[in-house]
């Protein structure tokens, strides 16, 4: 994302567009995009302020984080629990639905990992490892 304008351009473009010239002609006459003028014009208009607006940062975060020590007493209670038991559960008892990919971001920021034992390992590849005796080939 690139840098805002600064305050001083961001208020000489405004007074320029305020003053009787076009948001067009101000954007050529500072060299800034006619879109960049007409947003930065309507904002002052609307809003009073010519302070660019926070850039970046996670905004939606905040709808599942208001959820998070019931999704942690969940897994508390329930070791096994699956992300979409857990989207199940949200929808049924809150409304709110969630994307499992998006319960598993706010457990990666809550420091709960998943980590295999020795009980769920994989099978091996078959004709690796030891033989049972019974099958063992003879040379003749």
């Amino acid at each position: 994302m690139t840098k805002p304008l600064s305050n001083d351009l961001r208020s000489r473009l405004v007074a320029a567009a305020a003053g009787g010239m076009s948001c067009r002609a101000a954007a050529d006459r500072f060299g800034v995009a006619a879109s960049t003028a007409i947003k930065l014009v309507r904002r002052w208009r609307d809003a009073g302020t010519l302070a660019p607006r926070p850039q970046g940062g996670d905004r939606r975060s905040g709808r599942i984080e208001a959820h998070a020590e019931e999704i942690l007493a969940l897994i508390a209670s329930q070791v096994d629990i699956t992300l979409t038991e857990i989207a199940d559960h949200l929808e049924r008892e809150h409304g709110e639905r969630f994307a499992p990919s998006t319960i598993w971001r706010l457990l990666d920021r809550h420091d709960q990992t998943f980590k295999k034992n020795r009980a769920r390992q994989r099978a091996g590849a078959g004709g690796r490892g030891e033989r049972k005796a019974g099958l063992a080939r003879h040379a003749a």
